[in-house]
């Protein structure tokens, strides 16, 4: 029995069969759905999990070499919102593009979609793994 750690099986699961240059999307609770790609849905309510939250869990045992984020981020959100997303990242980069033309063509390249309860406008990312 796992006892620290990512302990939802189907996200240890998930992150387990992520290899070199894989995408895997973090996304917000009123992402859509995408059936051609695997979904573990965490959310549980109104902003709990968040993304900034799930991106922590990850980052100890997942090599991130870089995060796709929508520009529309960074005009959507004050300050604040944007320091607690970028926070957890240290000094992995963020590529920012726009949300509709590259950003969700990017998602069904993904190996899966982890869906938080997070309420933040265009909070959405795309990790790349190392």
């Amino acid at each position: 029995m796992l006892k620290q750690g990512i302990l939802n099986p189907g996200v240890n699961s998930l992150l387990s069969r992520v290899r070199h240059t894989n995408m895997l999307v973090i996304a917000d609770a009123a992402f859509p759905f995408w059936p051609t790609i695997e979904t573990v849905d965490l959310a549980l309510t109104s902003g709990i999990p968040t993304i900034p939250q799930v991106l922590e869990a990850f980052l100890p045992n997942f090599n991130v070499g870089r995060i796709y984020m929508a520009e529309e981020f960074l005009s959507s959100n004050d300050d604040e919102t944007r320091a607690s997303f970028l926070k957890p990242l240290g000094v992995i980069p963020v590529c920012y593009e726009a949300h509709e033309a590259v950003f969700k063509p990017r998602v069904p390249l993904a190996i899966g979609l982890i869906r938080t309860g997070d309420v933040t406008k265009y909070g959405n990312m795309i990790l790349v793994s190392e």
